[in-house]
């Protein structure tokens, strides 16, 4: 999730707890609190998605066998350059040529049996026009030429049938043919062997429902960060955006790279438990990968969601929560508190303290985008406002609104006590 959000979430735990807080240092000693300030600004401030993954080649490709057969020939190496066309793997042939010279005879045979089918067709053709000028000369009866056109007809559905029977065969010598062409196969592009699973002389379990992968020609040289972005965050991702990547294994190393796809469907790790996550991925394509790069590394990635070059900001820590009872200052009532400030459906407000005539005064903010350090405001402060940017406990807890404070800017003050 957004650092915002998380920080958020923090606030709120504090502030709850401030109600109670903030009542007693009203009646309490008139100890004042030492703050530190700056001036608001205008400066750039980039927002960004963090994501995690791999690093994985932009285009690769996986070789199986379509046949099952035992691995008699495999001539590469894990890491080896090939070339398109180049032979990669080589199975056990002898099952399969049996296969193809055995179709070849049914082929064979089949026409052969198709062949005298035929020359029963053109005998009963003869027959049966030689019958019918006999019964038109009134030299055969009707029954005879009935019973020899019949014999024609059936041999002439014999025939037929003996086609088919050819035909047929003829799938089957095609398919035992494809079956062996499918034990040698060759590199479909130029690559790298970037994965070897497979020895010489172990079974290949061909199957066009589960592969059984033997090695993966990857090209190297275009390569892409597949990372998962939390399901808060996806809004805010759009192709073409820049991003930053760093690689677990190159220290010290940032790679560049642009958004080039994003899932349309989530994936949901830990489904039906509490640790049920909710993610989406995306690909960044990296410009100019470094040859050190290899598939499989672990990726962290800053996607560059939004950029203002000159937004009015101020530190985050400076932005606090606080609901309508705690802004109402000492001998003010609440009516005109709520008439300063509009809460939002959860009853807090979102304000940022200034000084003004030696007090911290609480002003209504509204919020942008933000960095890791600094946050938009977009209404509620005007350039050169002091604000107070610390002690971080201070702003979210002891603060109070219209409280005198003290103002140390030489020292840096840390949290706590």
């Amino acid at each position: 999730m957004k650092k915002k959000t998380i920080w958020i979430g923090a606030a709120i735990v504090v502030v709850v707890g401030a109600v109670a807080g903030g009542v007693a240092l009203r009646s309490g000693d008139d100890e004042t609190l030492e703050v530190q300030t700056d001036k608001v600004d205008r400066r750039k401030i980039i927002e960004k998605v963090s994501a995690t993954g791999k690093i994985q080649p932009k285009t690769q490709v996986k070789i199986s066998a379509d046949v099952s057969a035992k691995i008699t020939k495999l001539p590469v190496v894990e890491g080896q350059w090939v070339e398109q066309g180049a032979l990669l793997v080589e199975l056990d042939r002898e099952r399969y040529i049996a296969a193809v010279e055995s179709a070849e005879a049914n082929v064979r045979s089949a026409q052969a049996s198709a062949a005298v089918v035929m020359e029963n067709v053109e005998m009963a053709e003869k027959e049966h026009i030689r019958s019918k000028e006999l019964v038109n000369q009134n030299l055969e009866s009707e029954a005879a030429y009935d019973n020899k056109e019949a014999a024609y007809q059936v041999e002439v559905a014999r025939h037929e049938a003996a086609q088919n029977q050819v035909e047929q065969a003829k799938a089957a010598l095609k398919q035992a043919r494809d079956d062996l062409s499918k034990t040698t196969m060759y590199a479909p592009m130029a690559g790298t062997v970037s994965d070897l699973n497979k020895e010489q002389g172990e079974i290949a379990i061909g199957s066009q429902f589960q592969e059984d992968v033997i090695l993966v020609i990857s090209d190297l040289s275009e390569m892409e960060a597949q990372v998962n972005v939390d399901e808060n965050d996806i809004v805010s991702v759009a192709i073409g955006q820049q991003a930053e990547i760093e690689v677990d294994a190159l220290l010290d190393q940032i790679l560049n790279g642009v958004v080039s796809e994003i899932a349309n469907s989530a994936n949901i790790a830990a489904a039906g438990s509490a640790d049920q996550k909710t993610e989406f991925e995306i690909k960044i394509s990296i410009t100019d990968p470094p040859q050190s790069l290899r598939p499989g590394m672990t990726a962290s990635a800053e996607v560059f969601t939004k950029t203002n070059e000159s937004a009015l900001s101020v530190p985050i820590q400076c932005v606090a929560l606080r609901t309508v009872d705690q802004l109402t200052m000492a001998g003010e009532d609440r009516e005109d508190a709520e008439a300063r400030y509009n809460a939002d459906r959860d009853g807090f407000v979102e304000v940022v303290f200034c000084i003004e005539d030696g007090k911290a005064v609480a002003k209504q903010v509204k919020t942008g985008i933000q960095s890791d350090e600094f946050i938009e405001i977009l209404e509620g402060l005007e350039e050169g406002d002091e604000v107070v940017t610390g002690s971080y406990r201070a702003i979210s807890k002891d603060l109070e609104n219209g409280a005198v404070v003290t103002i140390s800017n030489d020292a840096k003050k840390t949290d706590g006590v």
